[in-house]
């Protein structure tokens, strides 16, 4: 099955926390803080892997959890970072952000690309020790990973794009040209799956993608088989992004009109529906192809070279079934190619200032409720400050207790109406308040 657009969760793996450690030596009654560093968090990396066709193996395994560091130990050592969880993907696929529509990565070339960065590991009580504070029973945790729901879609690396009506020719034409073996038979719709061939053309060769035929409306929505197709949608919603990187399209036309339909209102509702999808794409270079010309008349031929013409399109006669003309049609290509730049590359989008916003609202998001007297904190970002506190300790109470005042918590049980004893609950953490 072909699958190119998928929705998966994936999480960074999160910083380990620093350790709350002291030396311990023989005839050494009171040794100094000594714990090490957390170590940092697994990034997910994506990968291309051209072995890979299609995103199909994501439809079973939709949720990507990288390890996270390991926590810091004794005598300054350091926590193990994870290495990289890489996930393979086909080349020329989009990572986007599922909620914004933001791209975040163009998976084109050999270069791993990081998507979602493991958290740094926290700091060991020795970074806190002072003339003043020689005993800090207190650690940084480690910061989170990253988390995204993100959605891959695959756009076809390919230089050139077969567009047109289902049953004109498209696959005959391919398979011609390349080496590239696609499902060929005289009824609408044989293609279901996009297919590359790669042309060698003298010393020139070049990727050629044939895409499942185009009917009016493909641009406004769509889905596979007859039933869709015969609503007026058609596949080609579903595949005109695997033309979008092409750098040349090569339009072909049935230009016997052994069907009952009128070639130059094919190219035309072909053309539209090229631009409703995407005005760049309309834009694109374009070489019409003329096929089943054995089976047309030379007046039918003629009149539409001239209707062709008029457009400043390059015009080419050809029958795919018999190769006649073809070889003319790939020079063309093939010089036309020469001229054009590489084929498209999608710049990642950075983060609007809204959600810069609000990733910084969400780092330090709480809730406060009175529940039966008590004040109950909700408030994740302190769940890893509270494991590496030692809340019997006057300065880790101390730096727990400017940690709630910073974040706004204070503020916020102030303003509910806490008064001097009033129970304070924060997860497993008890403690009365006190002005």
């Amino acid at each position: 099955m072909f699958v190119d657009k998928v929705e998966i969760s994936i999480k960074a793996g999160n910083g380990g926390n620093g350790a709350v450690t002291f030396h311990r030596e023989k005839y050494v009654n009171a040794g100094g803080p000594d714990g090490g560093d957390g170590g940092k968090g697994s990034d997910i990396v994506f990968v291309a892997d051209d072995n890979l066709s299609t995103l199909i193996d994501f439809r079973y395994k939709r949720k990507y959890i990288a390890p996270d560091g390991e926590p810091g130990g004794a005598k300054r050592c350091s926590g193990k970072s994870m290495e990289p969880t890489v996930i393979r993907v086909p080349r020329g696929t989009i990572v986007k952000d599922a909620h914004t529509g933001r791209i975040m990565a163009d998976i084109s070339d050999d270069e791993p690309v990081v998507v979602a960065k493991g958290g740094r590991g926290g700091w060991g009580n020795s970074h806190f020790a002072t003339p003043t504070r020689q005993i800090p029973r207190f650690a940084k945790p480690g910061f989170p990973g990253e988390a995204f729901d993100v959605v891959l879609e695959l756009k076809l690396l390919a230089d050139v794009g077969l567009v047109g009506f289902p049953n004109v020719g498209k696959s005959t034409l391919i398979s011609v040209v390349s080496a590239a073996k696609p499902k060929i038979a005289n009824y609408h719709f044989t293609t279901l799956t996009p297919v590359l061939g790669v042309v060698k053309h003298g010393e020139q060769s070049f990727v050629m993608a044939d895409i499942p035929g185009l009917i009016e409306g493909a641009s406004e929505g769509g889905g596979l088989g007859h039933e869709v197709a015969s609503e007026g949608v058609g596949l080609g919603h579903a595949f005109l992004r695997h033309v979008e990187r092409c750098r040349l399209i090569v339009h072909v036309v049935d230009v016997s009109g052994v069907e009952g339909r009128d070639p130059r209102d094919d190219f035309e509702k072909i053309n539209q529906e090229l631009a409703n999808f995407s005005e760049d794409l309309a834009e694109r270079p374009q070489i019409v192809a003329a096929n089943k010309s054995d089976m047309a008349t030379e007046e039918q031929v003629a009149e539409f070279r001239e209707f062709i013409e008029s457009k400043g399109l390059p015009f080419f006669a050809i029958s795919a079934a018999t190769t006649q003309g073809t070889d003319a049609l790939m020079d063309c290509v093939a010089e036309e190619l020469s001229k054009l730049p590489p084929p498209k590359r999608f710049e990642v989008q950075p983060l609007t200032l809204a959600e810069l916003e609000q990733l910084e609202t969400e780092k330090h998001s709480f809730k406060v409720e009175k529940i039966d007297g008590v004040y109950v904190v909700d408030a994740p970002f302190l769940a890893p400050i509270l494991s590496t506190c030692n809340m019997e300790d006057y300065e880790s109470l101390q730096y727990f207790q400017r940690v709630l005042r910073s974040s706004g918590i204070i503020d916020e049980l102030e303003a509910q109406g806490i008064q001097e004893d009033d129970l304070v609950s924060i997860y497993d953490f008890e403690f009365n308040y006190v002005r």
